[in-house]
């Protein structure tokens, strides 16, 4: 199975905030947010495996900045790192600046997949390359929040957990 990159998995969806999608301050709903970062983090996934994938997990969600109505919001995901059959996959979250076309970072999330078969049983995916220098630090900070919700989940000792021992070292 040959390895791919994160660029290979790069999902953007660019959508507009209408009314019916925005509570009484005329912000974007967050659990509207939530549903179109799934949408995106589920398209990134499949890019990578080529296969179907479920949701695992919503790891992080940081809802820094409001969303008015109105708004041009892009959601930007990428795998960020490939684990046996899971994909942790990082999204970022920007508003355009109707003028300008100015993009501002408003949130971020981290969700995870798991590429599943027809019957719904786990598969192999493919590796992931990491390219860039923030690719390279989300990759390595995957395996530590993968360790770190093992550990909270007890399906991990602490003496196994590498990198988040490595931290306090």
């Amino acid at each position: 199975m040959a390895s791919r990159t994160a660029f290979q998995s790069k999902t953007i969806v660019t959508d507009l905030v209408l009314p019916s999608e925005t509570n009484p301050i005329n912000n974007l709903f967050g659990g509207e947010l939530l549903a179109r970062m799934d949408r995106a983090a589920s398209i990134s996934a499949r890019r990578h495996s080529r296969r179907i994938v479920v949701t695992a997990s919503v790891n992080h969600v940081a809802f820094n900045r409001a969303i008015p109505l109105g708004s041009v919001v892009m959601i930007e995901a990428k795998v960020s790192r490939a684990f046996s059959s899971s994909m942790e996959v990082y999204m970022d979250v920007w508003i355009e600046d109707r003028e300008s076309g100015d993009r501002v970072k408003a949130n971020e999330a981290i969700y995870t997949f798991v590429a599943v078969d027809e019957t719904g049983r786990p598969v192999k995916v493919p590796e992931l390359v990491p390219e860039t220098e923030l690719e390279i630090q989300r990759f390595d900070a995957a395996l530590r929040r993968k360790q770190l919700s093992l550990l909270l989940a007890g399906k991990m000792k602490p003496s196994e957990a590498t990198e988040l021992k490595a931290l306090f070292e």
